[in-house]
């Protein structure tokens, strides 16, 4: 199967499972996935069947209902631990999103673990979600933060962190897939230099688990965090993997019910991890609907939906780059997501005059204020692919910025 889809045009993965997507409407281009995946049928059909005939409560029903409920839950949990390689479900924790996922590290390993003089290590294209968090830390505990440049194509530059890192960095924290400029980081590399001076690694997910294979023990990594809804799963969980060990020795960072082994007011016990770190009634639809999405994507390849967004990232770099007052940013192999500027004009005009014609994108920094700077523009149009986009897309988005170019001279 892979290597037939792998075989065929870009068009061709599009055009097969678009109609799996009941929101995308004829007519409409939808290239905002990088924000968040549109939703199969299949995955709307789980969150319905879970709240219409067979819902519940879980981890404490004596009654079967409940007992299924939590069967189903926790089954949700093994397959997302598959997904990823974890060595066992019990390394995934379900939390609301990444931001969560990435502050929950922050507040309890980080928190309890940096000292004075510590140091942490981000890039300079981080999401702000990877960058407010460590800050919040920094200085709370008296440790200093680092930044890795970027390479002259706008991807972290490896080099530059070989030679920066010291044994006083006690954190290494990347992002995985660039969200603006769709750059892959070369994960096990950034692992063994993190590992070299002792530090942890932890890997921001979010738009690299959509479109690329990840196994996290072949990456390395400490830590790897994800969002449901980028994966063609619903808002509102994510995913905290981290290694058994580290888990363990991790303190709660919130309290309430269903994370503890006992209360009394003399004192309490915490239940061991994912429970210790999963408060109050979770998000029981949405792993349910998080563990459907799985199934699809990895019934059609995450390799196969790549191949096809790379076809189609480089149809549209091609015709874009073609137009004089287009200027794309990122490397040429980005992995399903384009940024570009239209001379003269700014993004979000560029963004509402794509709407009029159909066209959907994200306009503005992208929560990566930092990486504005760098590129010297204050946002960036971005278009970004998912397993529902074809070639018609592209030449909607096309059409559409010579319109753009039209307007305004």
């Amino acid at each position: 199967m892979s290597e037939t889809v792998l075989a065929v045009t870009a068009d061709d993965l599009g055009r097969r499972h678009r109609a799996d997507f009941p929101a995308i409407t004829e007519g409409w281009a939808y290239l905002d996935s990088a924000v968040t995946a549109q939703k199969p049928q299949v995955v709307i059909d789980a969150i319905t069947r879970g709240y219409d005939t067979s819902y519940a409560s879980v981890h404490r029903g004596v009654y079967q209902r409940s007992a299924d409920m939590t069967l189903a839950y926790e089954a949700a949990r093994a397959r997302t631990g598959r997904f990823i390689n974890a060595r066992a479900p019990e390394e995934i924790v379900f939390v609301r999103g990444a931001t969560e996922a990435i502050n929950l590290v922050a507040q309890s390993w980080a928190a309890t673990t940096l000292k004075p003089g510590d140091r942490i290590l981000l890039s300079a294209l981080e999401h702000h979600s990877n960058i407010v968090p460590w800050q919040l830390i920094a200085e709370r505990v008296g440790a200093a933060i680092d930044v890795v440049p970027l390479t002259e194509e706008l991807r972290i530059d490896l080099d530059a962190m070989a030679v920066m890192i010291t044994p006083a960095h006690k954190l290494v924290a990347l992002a995985h897939v660039s969200n603006v400029l769709g750059s892959v980081l070369d994960a096990r590399r950034a692992a063994e230099i993190a590992h070299s001076v002792g530090a942890k690694l932890l890997l921001d997910g979010c738009q690299a688990v959509p479109r690329l294979p990840v196994d996290v023990q072949a990456i390395g990594a400490d830590f790897y965090v994800f969002s449901a809804h980028k994966l063609y799963g619903p808002t509102g969980i994510g995913v905290l993997w981290a290694r058994g060990e580290l888990l363990a020795a991790m303190p709660p960072w919130q309290g309430g019910g269903a994370m503890i082994d006992r209360v009394s007011f003399a004192g309490t016990t915490f239940a061991p991890p994912p429970a210790r770190f999963e408060a109050g009634t979770p998000h029981i639809i949405g792993a349910l609907g998080l563990a459907a999405a799985i199934d699809y994507v990895e019934g059609i390849g995450v390799a196969n939906i790549h191949a096809h967004e790379a076809a189609l990232v480089a149809e549209a770099r091609a015709a874009l780059g073609a137009l004089n007052s287009v200027t794309l940013f990122g490397p040429e192999d980005s992995a399903g997501i384009i940024s570009f500027s239209v001379q003269g004009v700014h993004p979000h005009d560029v963004g509402t005059i794509l709407d009029e014609a159909g066209v959907a994108i994200r306009a503005g920094h992208h929560c990566a204020q930092p990486l504005m700077e760098l590129l010297g523009v204050p946002a960036t149009a971005r278009a970004s692919f998912g397993i529902y986009s074809t070639s018609a897309d592209v030449a909607a988005l096309v059409r559409g910025i010579e319109r753009v170019t039209r307007i305004f001279g």
